[in-house]
């Protein structure tokens, strides 16, 4: 489970002075659940997903994640969370493979489980074709298959995506969120961001709109679709912020 309370960044900048990237945020997600949080550039999405997987230490509030406190207990939390981040880089000379192994191991995991593991995440993630193939020569697609296998080898009960199907083409993006999907139905606790509004309809069991670094809308596709009097997932973001001027607005001070 990942449970939230008042979880605020503040960062400083010296043309800006203080900035809130999260702002008193707060919200949780139970296992066998898909939460949804979206957001426009810079909004603070990706902060709050850091300071759930503890890349950053929050300035104050707190996160409990899979039973551990974020910031007392970092290392505990790590162990049991997946964290597909936007921009994770792989290793050019290593195969997929390999690259997967070596994660594994960093995870303390032995060869033998290793190896097992692989061949089911290269089954659900349709990856046989290029397992034993240098990451350097990957396609978009191929390389966020990989990083995705990487992030789950050690079976974490806790998984967040980041962006998982920015710039990938419409099979590799549907078989993705595919596999989303089969994780929530296996029990795991679910974080996804995303710009994708269809994704968002498809999948989230509950969505949080986040702006300006605070959480300004919560709720089932249902629930929000009956507060804002719209049915359309876009329409009902734009509302959730304030209108398309409020987004201009946040977008200018990136």
């Amino acid at each position: 489970m990942i449970e939230a309370r008042h979880l605020t960044k503040t960062f400083k900048d010296k043309k800006r002075g203080l900035i809130k990237a999260v702002d008193d945020v707060s919200f949780s997600c139970r296992p066998g659940q898909i939460y949804g949080l979206l957001g426009a550039n810079g909004a603070g999405k990706t902060t709050a997903l850091r300071l759930l997987a503890t890349l950053l230490q929050p300035t104050s509030g707190s996160a409990v994640v899979a039973g551990f406190d974020v910031a007392t207990s970092p290392e505990k939390v790590r162990a049991n969370v997946g964290f597909l981040a936007a921009s994770t880089a792989l290793y050019g000379r290593l195969t997929a493979r390999e690259m997967i192994t070596y994660f594994g191991q960093l995870n303390g995991l032995p060869d033998t489980e290793i190896a097992v593991r692989t061949e089911r995440l290269a089954d659900e993630l349709v990856m046989h074709d290029f397992l034993d193939r240098r990451c350097d020569k990957f396609s978009t697609g191929m390389k966020q298959k990989t990083s995705i296998a990487r992030t789950l080898i050690h079976d974490p009960a806790v998984m967040i995506f980041d962006e998982p199907t920015l710039g990938l083409d419409v099979m590799t993006a549907r078989s993705i969120v595919r596999f989303v999907r089969d994780c929530r139905n296996q029990g795991k606790t679910v974080i996804y961001s995303t710009h994708v509004m269809a994704e968002v309809e498809k999948l989230c069991d509950v969505i949080g709109i986040i702006h300006d670094g605070r959480l300004v809308a919560e709720g089932t596709l249902a629930e929000l679709q009956a507060r804002y009097g719209e049915k359309d997932m876009e329409e009902i973001f734009v509302k959730a912020v304030g209108g398309e001027a409020a987004i201009a607005a946040a977008v200018a001070k990136l």
